[in-house]
């Protein structure tokens, strides 16, 4: 390999962050509103609710949205339509471990309305949620070639392959 490497940056993309979380949870919460809707049971004051096994199917799809679509697409729905991307740290694709270590701690970003995130992300060096930090990922914003060059991430995968 050639010394000419790129250089990539490190940026918040704080504002497209937040867009895309919310589109995120808008899109979590209501097929989860639809779900309890059609398949919940009168609770005899008016509303829905559900129970047993069928609560399972929340948490579930909480799982298949955030944690497998992002280790197979890179990223969420939200996260694709704000093209931003969750790399590792060297910007190489992100393996499911790290797409589930970045999501085990969203429950505290959820409760306090993503507040420990936007600290985190504005006074971490390299822009993370703490989810990042303990997962070695970046999130980057693939429009922008100071932070992401789809050549160097291709090149990074290959050399990755020939290696092994």
């Amino acid at each position: 390999m050639s010394d000419d490497s790129i250089t990539l940056r490190f940026k918040s993309n704080l504002k497209k962050r937040i867009f895309a979380t919310l589109i995120d949870y808008a899109i979590f919460i209501l097929l989860t509103f639809l779900y309890i809707m059609f398949c919940g049971e009168d609770n005899g004051k008016g509303g829905k609710s559900i129970h047993g096994l069928l609560a399972l199917v929340v948490p579930v799809f909480y799982f298949l949205y955030f944690v497998i679509i992002e280790a197979i697409y890179g990223g969420t729905f939200g996260h694709q339509a704000f093209e931003l991307k969750v790399l590792t740290l060297d910007r190489k694709e992100i393996s499911f471990s790290q797409a589930f270590k970045r999501h085990l701690l969203d429950l505290i970003d959820f409760f306090f309305y993503g507040i420990p995130a936007i600290i985190a992300i504005k006074n971490s060096e390299k822009h993370q949620r703490i989810g990042d930090m303990l997962a070695k990922t970046v999130v980057v914003d693939t429009s922008d070639f100071e932070q992401y060059a789809e050549e160097q991430i291709n090149l990074k995968t290959d050399e990755d392959k020939i290696s092994r």
